[in-house]
């Protein structure tokens, strides 16, 4: 079976390991808390001391999921707890496709095979329950092992969000082919309408299957902050992994930063300041995310509305033909072709498992805030952050270019 990294076309083996940043000045109280723990110079133990911890805890348990300090851990970012859960587990990777650009790198790091699943037509980041059960089956017959499943219930890179009817289906497959599932809820706080959004986690559903990671620079910490934590399922299935996760920590002396380990304990405890900053954020981002969708949708892209997160998935196959007049058959090209013009990074798809040959890319929102501090910091504070003339240049630029593509693409329709 096809694998998730394209062979021989651009550097497309390790894709941005980093998360879409929010591209704002660092919240002062979290700088404060970073700075008053500095001149800490005792190291933490291995999956964090009992502040982060019980901060963790408290986490989990507002936002429905109980949880006890021994069933957690935390790393410096995702990619080390990903890495030490596949480790663990051992066998074969599942992903969906597309899926976040650092979920497949560690499987291979290991020897693993990951195995893309296409996603359903409503949302992307979890698998569609037939094409899962199809995916099982085919790679036992080739003689594969097949036991972890990691999906995005928020999603980077497609910013959806799974309806429960989906998730549930997915969640009943993967229990039924004996599969542990590690649910990325990074995005899981930066959903664009909360009130309006039902998001459900896949712990909930199948508890004892179930191990919660969440990577703090999705809603609380600066991306130069590296800092995630896990959650693992009660039992003794969720203690032996636990250990073990613990062991390949140890073995790669994966321990997060005091300074950065107490401003995490901080923002998870949310406070007063961290909700807020959180809640203008979001907003910002929805906003301007929306803006560039009906931007996107004006000039014939595939994209569906964003619902999570500070990013869109695009998909310009409509205007394929006057691409390939300027050079862009693949996502590669596309990627360079959108980096240069519009000035700022336009990762291509391929970059998150998808197929080379689709010309989808994924284009951040902290990138159509300004150029600096200064106008980032200005579209947080106003109420009318579309008004503002940074914005406007960075949603104009993009404007720009899709219209000279779809123009181009009219001009070039057989008369009828």
């Amino acid at each position: 079976m096809r694998r998730t990294d394209p062979e021989g076309h651009g550097p497309v083996r390790y894709g941005p390991s980093a998360l879409p940043d929010d591209g704002l000045p660092v919240l002062p109280e979290l700088s404060a808390a970073l700075a008053g723990a500095a001149s800490r110079s005792r190291e933490r133990p291995i999956g964090g001391g009992t502040g982060l911890l019980d901060a963790a805890c408290g986490y989990w348990l507002r936002r429905g999921l109980s949880t006890r300090p021994d069933r957690v851990a935390a790393a410096p970012g995702a990619p080390s707890l990903l890495l030490a859960l596949t480790a663990a587990l051992g066998g074969d990777v599942l992903v969906p496709r597309p899926c976040a650009a650092w979920w497949a790198p560690y499987a291979r790091l290991l020897g693993r095979p990951a195995f893309p699943v296409a996603t359903p037509a409503e949302c992307g980041g979890v698998p569609d329950p037939y094409a899962l059960l199809e995916t099982v089956r085919r790679v036992r017959v080739e003689g594969g092992d097949p036991r972890l499943l990691v999906l995005s219930v928020a999603d980077d890179p497609t910013a959806t969000v799974a309806p429960p009817e989906v998730l549930h289906e997915t969640v009943e497959a993967a229990a039924g082919e004996g599969l542990h599932l590690v649910s990325d809820e990074t995005w899981r706080d930066t959903v664009h309408a909360p009130h309006e959004t039902v998001l459900l986690s896949p712990a909930e559903m199948l508890p004892e299957r179930v191990t919660v990671v969440t990577d703090l620079a999705g809603a609380f910490l600066p991306a130069g902050w590296p800092a995630a934590i896990a959650r693992f399922p009660a039992g003794a299935t969720g203690d032996a992994l636990h250990a073990r996760v613990l062991d390949v920590l140890t073995a790669l002396d994966a321990r997060v930063a005091e300074p950065v380990a107490a401003a995490a304990a901080y923002a998870l405890d949310e406070p007063d300041a961290v909700t807020a900053r959180l809640t203008a954020s979001v907003r910002l981002h929805a906003r301007v995310a929306h803006a560039a969708h009906a931007t996107l949708v004006a000039a014939g892209a595939l994209v569906r509305p964003p619902r999570a997160g500070r990013h869109l998935y695009a998909d310009l196959g409509s205007l394929r033909s006057v691409l390939a007049a300027r050079g862009v058959g693949d996502a590669q090209d596309l990627e360079d072709f959108l980096t240069a013009r519009l000035g700022r990074p336009a990762p291509g798809g391929h970059r998150f498992g998808d197929d080379l040959g689709a010309l989808r890319v994924r284009l951040s929102t902290a990138e159509l805030l300004g150029r600096t501090d200064e106008e980032r910091a200005e579209c947080l504070l106003s109420p009318e952050p579309l008004e503002l003339p940074q914005v406007q240049r960075a949603l104009l630029s993009l404007k720009s270019v899709l219209d000279d593509l779809r123009d181009d693409a009219q001009r070039w329709e057989s008369p009828r």
